[in-house]
């Protein structure tokens, strides 16, 4: 039995989740609605407040199905409370991020601003002009917009210029210099 599909969820107080006989999940909260279609060979229950997923079978699509349909609700349930959030930092002279009323103008060392307009649902904050927090109802646009922003300036090795995520280790490279060294 898989370890993180057998564990129930816990529906908290103001949070109202249905499930349809598709298998088409709805959790509303204070953060919003999110709304997800899930494999129908799951079988998933709401009792008293709490969510279980089953499988049907042992075969191996069924026990994959298993963890990933749990942790998917789990998600929802998490995002519509809590909300998730992604930090970026920006290092490099000169590069610096503003908002510039719901976009965000990144000067990143081109010969043009790049500007960046957030999805539904997405409310992306400046508290520095070298720091971005990306937060969001749902885990995998939160997860896709931090991404995108970070593509636009990947961190490079050498002198770790570039967007990187607040938690992120860049591995440094020794220069031309370094190398003739030996």
């Amino acid at each position: 039995m898989s370890r993180i599909g057998k564990l129930p969820i816990t529906v908290p107080a103001g949070v109202d989740v249905t499930i349809s006989d598709e298998n088409v999940v709805t959790v509303k909260g204070k953060n919003g609605t999110l709304t997800r279609e899930l494999h129908k060979d799951m079988i998933i229950k709401l009792e008293n407040g709490v969510i279980t997923v089953e499988r049907p079978s042992e075969i191996k699509m069924h026990k994959a199905l298993h963890g990933l349909t749990r942790t998917l609700i789990n998600n929802m349930v998490i995002g519509v409370t809590e909300g998730f959030t992604k930090q970026l930092e920006i290092n490099g002279v000169g590069y610096r991020a503003q908002m510039q009323g719901n976009k965000l103008v990144l000067g990143l060392g081109y010969s043009h601003p790049v500007e960046y307009t957030p999805v539904e649902g997405i409310t992306i904050e400046v508290p520095s002009p070298n720091q971005i927090i990306v937060k969001g109802a749902n885990k995998e646009v939160v997860g896709e917009t931090a991404a995108k922003i970070r593509e636009y300036r990947l961190p490079e090795p050498y002198k770790g210029k570039g967007i990187k995520y607040v938690d992120e280790f860049i591995r440094r490279k020794e220069g031309k210099a370094g190398a003739k060294k030996k």
